[in-house]
């Protein structure tokens, strides 16, 4: 990969790590619901009027906008509320492990030891995080990987679904979620309308910063890169999220990192790799 190339999925790395410590600023100033409606709403402003979708992709939109804004990024935020940022960015890794999971029961895809030896390793890391003292209570741990398991769901209807253009599909599930999470927020919180008045430009910018950079600029940048080089080479560099989230929790937040933290992770990390690299066979030597 040219450096130019390797420079922007770094820097899409760290626009990625960087976003789950936005989310803990963004949600201790605005209420999470509230937080994820105002995001999805400027992701639909910014998005929607450039890329139109058909109407018969709408149906397909609507589920996905359920799986993967009110499923995946709404119960995100509820959760980075309550954990630590480098702990909720570990266990939200674990979509990959899932999405396996339901490839090989839905879509008859093979395991193999590889991936087997990947799947078994991120959920040992899960169990050795849970003997460690900053894995959350039940709840928000549950709802992290809720999260997990909404964002593996959503990635295999994306497979199996219409061809949408990224942006155009980011921009409508944005849209067809703000309804989903306004009624959450309206139901299950309180305070809304003075979260508002009393936000400081750090909970605004929070916000900003998830929609445009994190969903547009980020993600506008990484499909460039898939689309000039193999996914097995492009891929691999999500790794480096939590990892990178971990430290930036560490360092602006105060996180621990006590050995739980870092051998779990160390192992969530080693199996999704195990999971995602793909090792080509040295061919004999002629």
């Amino acid at each position: 990969m040219p450096l130019r190339d390797l420079l922007l999925g770094l820097l899409v790395i760290a626009i990625w790590a960087l976003n789950i410590i936005v989310i803990k600023v963004g949600v201790a100033e605005l209420p999470p619901l509230l937080m994820t409606t105002l995001r999805f709403m400027l992701v639909a402003i910014l998005l929607v009027p450039f890329y139109p979708v058909a109407r018969t992709q709408l149906p397909f939109l609507l589920l996905l906008s359920f799986t993967f804004g009110t499923l995946h990024f709404a119960l995100l935020f509820i959760g980075l509320g309550q954990s630590e940022a480098g702990t909720g960015a570990l266990l939200v890794q674990m979509g990959t492990p899932f999405a396996t999971l339901l490839a090989v029961i839905f879509l008859k895809e093979k395991l193999g030891p590889k991936r087997l030896t990947g799947l078994l390793l991120s959920f040992a890391g899960v169990i050795v995080l849970a003997g460690g003292p900053t894995l959350p209570s039940p709840l928000p741990l549950s709802i992290l990987l809720l999260s997990a398991f909404g964002w593996a769901v959503s990635q295999l209807l994306i497979k199996r679904g219409p061809a949408i253009a990224p942006l155009a599909l980011a921009g409508w599930v944005a849209l067809l979620a703000v309804p989903q999470v306004a009624i959450g927020s309206w139901l299950f919180e309180n305070g809304q309308w003075q979260a508002i008045k009393e936000a400081s430009w750090v909970g605004w910018g929070a916000v900003f910063y998830t929609a445009a950079m994190s969903s547009i600029v980020a993600y506008g940048i990484w499909y460039a890169l898939l689309r000039r080089h193999p996914v097995n080479r492009v891929v691999p560099m999500t790794l480096l999220v939590p990892v990178l989230a971990v430290g930036l929790g560490a360092l602006l937040m105060g996180d621990s990192l006590g050995i739980h933290k870092l051998a779990g992770g160390g192992l969530v990390v080693a199996g999704i790799g195990l999971i995602l690299i793909r090792f080509r066979k040295r061919r004999p030597a002629l």
